[in-house]
């Protein structure tokens, strides 16, 4: 089980569909904000604009038809950056007023009421006409400059993106932190259900009715323990009759055709047959007791041990008489390797048996086993110079039924023996992968070692084939 994909699965997309959705409703809110208080300072600028044309008009008057300034402004009045035009001819103007600015004063007199920006750093310039008795007598021009409001823009909106910055960054550890607490049961209840599946299927969650999203998943979860446990149960009890059944049959076919293989009187080619009939009748035995063995160490997680260069001695053993019947060299390459694994023995040979028989059946002139261990694996090579495995059949020819396009071009096997080969080695822990491409047949055994300290197995997922 992946435990880290599953982790990074859906704890990663809940987070980030939490800071997405977040990011996007920060943005929408900085953007608002910013745009709202734009035209807030826009309406400020406007807004002094006009104050100080109403001023500027309370102090107008008219002689003779004409416009005619009051009393002389003070010095506030000239730092208020007021124009009054009498068509083009200017009454006044400000003491300090930039060129650009003057000229664009000059270029609203005469024209409607309207506003207008000026200049670097902009200044915003407001023409208001001045009429009596529905006659235009002139134009006040006031001016206003932007910087401190465009500065408070600025301001404002790098606030707000450090804001939103550190909001962001607060909500995802928040988020984080509350998934990983929501999510914690969760990641505990699904390990200790795996783990029940293949170490106590009697134990239960038991939290009662369901109430809410966790209780109803212990329920599922006891549901489908229950079931497992069912199944389990089943299987056990069909192993127990079938070897009750065949182990009193094979025990009476043996006997017989060993003491038929002792009597003097029988012919050379029979008393072979008969012997062939006594190594079948040890072989049926071998594989009952291997699918017995598997059935406990699937029932109560107990494996045993072997030495494994016993184990591999005695399956090349085994299939010798194959392999010298179809003229093929079987034989144990490279340095012997120590190694102790956590499968009993007759599972080790049983795992090896159809690996061996394949070898033997498909290959040229030769095969042979390799041995090798390191840290928390030990390995076991079967190889051969025939045909060996096609790419893109690797993982199907384990399949129960399925037989690889060597085995179809050689009409020989039912399909079923890899696929036990495969289920003997993960109940032991381990694992079996074919090799495609290569210079004929390759199957690897691997089996995790057994801790010569501690006498536990060093065992952790097996590596796959790349």
């Amino acid at each position: 089980m992946r435990r880290g994909g599953r982790s990074r699965g859906l704890r990663s997309r809940l987070l980030f569909t939490v800071l997405a959705s977040m990011a996007v409703g920060v943005v929408v809110l900085t953007v608002a904000f910013n745009v709202v208080l734009r035209a807030r300072l826009d309406g400020d600028v406007h807004d002094v604009l006009r104050a100080r044309a109403n001023a500027e008009l309370a102090t107008l008057s008219t002689v003779d038809g004409r416009l005619s300034l009051g009393e002389a402004p003070d010095d506030a009045a000239v730092d208020a950056r007021v124009w009054v035009f009498a068509g083009k001819r200017t009454l006044e103007r400000p003491q300090k007023a930039a060129g650009i600015v003057d000229r664009a004063a000059l270029g609203l007199a005469d024209g409607p009421r309207r506003t207008t920006d000026v200049g670097d750093p902009p200044t915003a310039l407001l023409a208001v006409p001045v009429t009596r008795g529905g006659r235009r007598l002139g134009t006040v021009v006031t001016a206003a400059s932007r910087t401190p409001y465009q500065r408070t823009e600025r301001v404002a909106l790098v606030s707000s993106l450090v804001l939103a910055g550190l909001l962001l960054v607060a909500v995802g550890f928040v988020a984080r932190w509350a998934l990983n607490a929501a999510l914690r049961p969760v990641a505990r209840m699904t390990a200790d259900a795996a783990e029940w599946s293949e170490r106590g299927l009697d134990r239960r969650f038991g939290l009662g009715p369901p109430s809410d999203e966790l209780t109803g998943l212990a329920s599922t979860l006891d549901g489908l323990l229950d079931r497992l446990a069912a199944d389990m149960r089943r299987e056990q009890r069909f192993s127990a009759e079938l070897s009750h059944e065949l182990r009193t049959p094979l025990a009476k076919i043996s006997t017989q055709a060993q003491l038929l293989v002792g009597s003097p009187d029988l012919p050379e080619p029979l008393r072979e047959e008969a012997l062939g009939i006594v190594r079948s009748a040890a072989q049926m035995r071998a594989a009952i007791e291997a699918l017995l063995a598997v059935a406990r160490a699937e029932s109560d997680g107990h494996s045993g041990s072997a030495d494994l260069t016993a184990a591999v001695r005695s399956a090349i053993d085994t299939a010798s008489p194959l392999a010298a019947e179809r003229g093929i060299a079987l034989e144990a390459a490279g340095r012997t390797t120590v190694a102790r694994v956590t499968a009993e023995q007759a599972l080790v040979e049983r795992m090896l048996a159809p690996l061996l028989e394949n070898a033997c059946r498909l290959a040229g002139t030769r095969a042979w086993v390799e041995t090798s261990r390191n840290a928390h694996w030990a390995e076991v090579a079967v190889a051969d110079d025939g045909p060996g495995v096609h790419a893109g059949e690797e993982e199907a020819i384990f399949d129960p039924g399925t037989r690889g396009q060597a085995g179809r071009d050689a009409h020989e096997g039912t399909g079923l023996g890899l696929a036990l080969a495969r289920r003997l080695a993960r109940s032991a822990g381990g694992e079996v992968v074919a090799y495609p491409d290569a210079a004929g047949g390759r199957f690897v055994v691997r089996l995790p070692l057994v801790d010569s300290l501690s006498g536990r197995s060093s065992r952790s997922r097996a590596p796959t084939a790349t």
